[in-house]
């Protein structure tokens, strides 16, 4: 018999990991697809190399490198100093470093790409209207960037939930704290546990294929309110 509490924690845990991860690269992601759009800095492509660097960079080197900043051995050591001597490697808040780091190129560039498509006109025309940069940014930028805003979102959302070298090695399988549905999946393949296996993958399944459903449709509504917009 089936035990759905079992079945319904690393789902719940997935959920709150990736809506997590979602609003920090939210947060931190648009200044910089900002910077990224706007700087003429000549370290600007530097910067968008190392935020697109997971996207060849093998998971597990990631993680590897992830599990020793968060360890004792590295500067997770200091913060567990102040935080009663509990490291962050292996604990949800670990998983959220992790996490934010793997999915930052699938937030950044599309809201970067976002910030780019509308040019200077607009910004250029706020301006003579004396708005602020903070008003330009606020009142023109990022509602015409929503798109991207919504499509990074997503991206960041879906790319969170299916992954699983990152977690795997700063988080490991820790019912209730690290073990994700990923991980769940492994561990019943690995278990032989074939139905709790195939009720997970094929959840995943159904997942994937509604993400992508929705940036198609996400696209074609775009590229028909560029298409109306073009004198």
């Amino acid at each position: 018999m089936l035990d759905f509490a079992e079945l319904w924690s690393p789902i719940r845990l997935t959920l709150e990991l990736a809506t997590v991860t979602t609003l920090v690269l939210l947060v931190i992601g648009t200044p910089i697809a900002w910077w990224l759009a706007r700087s003429q800095s000549r370290w600007k492509e530097a910067v968008a190399a190392v935020v697109a660097l997971p996207l060849v960079l093998p998971p597990t080197v990631l993680g590897f490198y992830l599990l020793i900043l968060l360890g004792p051995e590295g500067p997770g050591g200091w913060i567990a100093g102040l935080f009663g001597g509990r490291t962050l490697a292996f604990t949800f808040e670990g998983l959220v470093i992790g996490s934010v780091f793997y999915s930052m190129p699938f937030v950044v560039q599309p809201i970067r790409n976002a910030f780019e498509a509308f040019g200077e006109r607009p910004l250029e025309v706020a301006a003579t209207l004396r708005a602020s940069p903070w008003d330009r940014f606020w009142s023109v930028a990022l509602p015409l960037a929503r798109p991207g805003l919504l499509t990074g979102a997503v991206l960041g959302f879906a790319h969170t939930v299916g992954e699983f070298g990152v977690i795997l090695m700063i988080g490991g399988n820790i019912p209730g704290e690290t073990r994700v549905l990923s991980i769940a999946v492994y561990d019943y393949v690995e278990t032989l546990q074939w139905t709790k296996a195939h009720i997970l993958a094929g959840g995943l399944l159904i997942f994937s294929f509604l993400v992508i459903l929705t940036m198609m449709l996400l696209d074609r509504r775009l590229g028909r309110r560029l298409g109306q917009s073009t004198p």
